[in-house]
């Protein structure tokens, strides 16, 4: 296997640095994805870059977290890479347990792995109220609890499996896409692996979460995915049965 370290970026010119020496530190070759960062994120992100096996991938205008780590699954796929562990570029994910997610792609090359929060005193009351609104609606598409939780920004993908389901889907450039990839991955019977990750919200946090546009679009999803999951009934039921059969 050839793991690669995908970090999408937007305006974390503060806290991108440590989350890409954490993935180096791994040995992981890192491509940083800029997707259309102010001056000063885009400078740090060109220092970063001349750093050993780190690379930078750069959309000129903010085009979407979907769009940069579409990107970067493209190119490393390209590149030869089997597996691609994004991780968020604001630092809220320990990297501590970076390594046991590795781990568990060696064990399981087929799944993907996918963070589950462990939250911190700090963490918004809002937000945990929309994340557990998005688990309902994923739990309904895939008929299952198999996804823990699909908006997590720490995740390996195994590049053969991700790239044909990412043919199929739709265009979606911003946050939805996130859980949109997981449901369909679900739908496609590749495994799902939850392990836990502590998530930190620092007081001097940058959200780029636009409430009104995203939920928009988040709505939107969960609408085509729920008439998606209802062509694929009878495949997801006797999945389902044959499993607690």
């Amino acid at each position: 296997m050839k793991p690669v370290a995908l970090v999408p970026v937007y305006n974390h010119a503060a806290k991108v640095g440590a989350v890409a020496q954490a993935l180096r530190d791994l040995m992981l070759p890192v491509i940083l994805i800029d997707d259309g960062s102010d001056a000063e994120c885009a400078a740090a992100l060109d220092t970063l870059a001349t750093a050993p096996t780190t690379s930078l991938l750069r959309l000129h205008k903010n085009s979407g977290k979907g769009s940069a780590v579409i990107m970067g699954l493209r190119e490393a796929h390209k590149i030869g890479y089997s597996h691609a562990l994004q991780l968020d570029a604001d630092g809220q994910h320990d990297a501590a347990v970076l390594p046991m997610f590795l781990e568990a792609m060696l064990e399981t090359p087929q799944a993907v792995i996918v963070g589950f929060p462990q939250y911190d005193a700090d963490v918004p009351t809002s937000r945990l109220f929309g994340r557990y609104a998005t688990h309902i609606w994923v739990w309904i598409n895939t008929l299952s609890r198999r996804i823990r939780d699909s908006m997590c920004g720490l995740r390996i993908y195994p590049l053969a499996a991700t790239l044909p389901v990412l043919d199929t889907m739709p265009s979606i450039s911003r946050m939805e896409f996130d859980t949109e990839i997981l449901v369909r991955l679900d739908w496609a019977g590749v495994p799902i692996q939850n392990l836990p990750v502590p998530v930190s919200y620092p007081q001097d946090g940058i959200s780029h979460f636009r409430l009104l546009r995203d939920n928009a679009r988040i709505s939107w999803m969960h609408t085509r995915l729920f008439f998606g999951m209802l062509r694929r009934l009878p495949m997801l039921l006797g999945r389902h049965f044959s499993r607690h059969g």
